[in-house]
């Protein structure tokens, strides 16, 4: 009895490159900066023998997950196995885990106790310090936190919508509307 081999052709998905490009990038520097800035934060609250908010962690674990999924796209493109998905799974887990730590700074931020924002306003922007002196340097820390706060909220909200944007390309890649 002759052995039939049955070869499959291997569906080829048409990602449209641009796109993809300016998404790497965006949610990679994003992914990146985040990254840098709650572990920063950590190190603060450590060297202040203060508690790490629960934010902080999770937060260095996400942006970390965030580079590492990256990392895999790029393997995936280059190989030419770059499957919407895998695109899909990973992109719907990021966003989640990207929204809870958005909803959770926006708390910190912008909410009733613990206002970092009205602390920043009333301490620090409405305080400002000059001079060579260590209440100078002070108050460019303090400054440096503030800004670090607002910029971490504005890339988690970037990297929110452009997972959402991800999720969406991966479908009409797989319904082949780039063609």
């Amino acid at each position: 009895m002759p052995i039939r081999i049955r070869h499959e052709a291997r569906r080829k998905y048409h990602w449209p490159e641009l796109q993809l490009n300016i998404w790497i990038m965006i949610v990679m520097s994003c992914s990146a900066t985040c990254l840098g800035i709650f572990s920063w934060f950590m190190t603060v609250q450590s060297q202040m023998h203060l508690g790490t908010p629960w934010l902080f962690p999770f937060m260095v674990v996400t942006s970390a997950l965030g580079v590492a999924f990256i990392l895999l796209v790029l393997v995936l493109a280059e190989r030419r196995f770059l499957l919407p998905g895998i695109i899909i799974i990973g992109s719907f887990i990021l966003c989640v885990l990207w929204l809870t730590g958005l909803i959770e700074t926006s708390l910190q931020l912008y909410g009733i106790v613990g206002d970092v924002n009205a602390n920043c306003q009333i301490y620090v922007e409405n305080n400002k310090s000059w001079g060579n002196n260590i209440n100078t340097l002070a108050w460019l820390t303090q400054s440096t936190i503030c800004n670090c706060w607002k910029t971490a909220f504005a890339l988690e909200l970037v990297n929110t919508i452009f997972y959402l944007w991800m999720i969406v390309m991966s479908w009409q890649v797989n319904r082949d509307v780039y063609d």
